[in-house]
């Protein structure tokens, strides 16, 4: 999943009355900018992403707590008091994996660089080091002082500019871009399949105690089973409504090659989009395979400290719009 091309224009000086400059699309084939995926965390020696932020830590542990509880619901409430046997691990199965995968998916989401660039890398030195031609311009984010890729925008949690950031999301305590949206679409669908499994289960399970005595169909008392069982379905309902919505709002801005932030800033009809399926394969790592439903492949939660450009030191260009050659 690689990033676009930075932004790239032709600077006409042109004597008109304003005696302003007319700023114009650049004809020639853009040049690819080399943009390192250095991620600098809170820890020099760690090279783990991680997001110190408090209300997304406190979200994604109440994530955890609640799968938790959904397991406990239904391993202990409804699968071993269950008389049968092989209902018990068919569904016991199915439901540890999917929550497994739930599991996985969202460390993944949270743990990975979603694609922030290198801060502080505008200065006259780096800048130089692109060889740029003569004409061209690149665009700097004033609140991180980098140089900002296209389709990059800056996310006031992360405190980085990401590349195609669709949006920051407090449940993974991180913001899903272009190296961790694959993740971020298995957690919810995964969810919304535990979600619909354990709402299935607790029907299944209240239509079997109505028929049986309650106090055989669970070792809990009969009000205590109720009540785990009431608030499981309240949870299974309201988190398959939330997550199936996101999953499909990402699928559809992958087939659109849209994010959620350029659709909001009406950036969409700005560039040439790539096809549904092209863009389908970029995202989850190659063609179709099983490996679209895993979250144990694709790119490394680590950063990688091969093939990075190197971010010259300097003194940081003030301007905002950085026209080449430089003054």
């Amino acid at each position: 999943m690689k990033s676009p091309v930075h932004r790239c224009r032709d600077v006409d000086h042109g004597l008109g009355q304003t005696g302003t400059v007319a700023v114009s699309e650049c004809q020639q084939t853009e040049q690819r900018i080399p943009v390192s995926k250095d991620v600098i965390t809170s820890s020099s020696t760690s090279g783990l992403w991680f997001i110190k932020d408090t209300c997304g830590i406190v979200c994604a542990i109440v994530t955890w707590l609640l799968i938790f509880y959904a397991e406990f619901v239904v391993v202990f409430v409804m699968l071993l008091p269950s008389k049968n046997l092989i209902y018990s691990i068919v569904n016991g199965t199915l439901f540890n994996s999917l929550a497994f995968l739930a599991l996985a998916s969202h460390l993944r989401a949270m743990c990975t660089d979603p694609g922030a660039v290198p801060k502080g890398n505008a200065t006259k030195e780096y800048i130089e080091s692109l060889q740029l031609k003569p004409g061209q311009v690149v665009y700097k984010c004033p609140k991180c002082c980098s140089i900002k890729p296209d389709r990059a925008h800056h996310c006031s949690v992360c405190r980085r500019c990401i590349r195609k950031m669709d949006h920051h999301c407090p449940w993974v305590n991180n913001c899903v871009g272009e190296n961790n949206q694959k993740y971020f679409v298995l957690f919810t669908m995964y969810i919304a399949l535990i979600s619909l499994h354990a709402l299935i289960m607790v029907v299944f399970h209240f239509l079997y105690c109505f028929e049986d005595d309650w106090t055989k169909c669970s070792t809990f008392s009969p009000p205590a089973t109720v009540i785990l069982l009431i608030l499981l379905c309240f949870e299974g309902l309201l988190f398959l409504i939330f997550t199936s919505v996101m999953f499909g709002t990402q699928v559809h801005s992958i087939c659109t090659d849209e994010t959620g932030i350029e659709r909001l800033k009406g950036e969409t009809g700005k560039r040439g989009k790539m096809p549904c399926w092209e863009a389908m394969q970029e995202a989850f790592g190659g063609p179709l395979a099983l490996s679209w439903c895993s979250p144990f492949t694709g790119l490394s939660c680590w950063k990688d400290s091969e093939g990075h450009a190197v971010v010259l030191q300097g003194d940081i260009i003030e301007e905002d719009v950085i026209s080449i050659p430089l003054s």
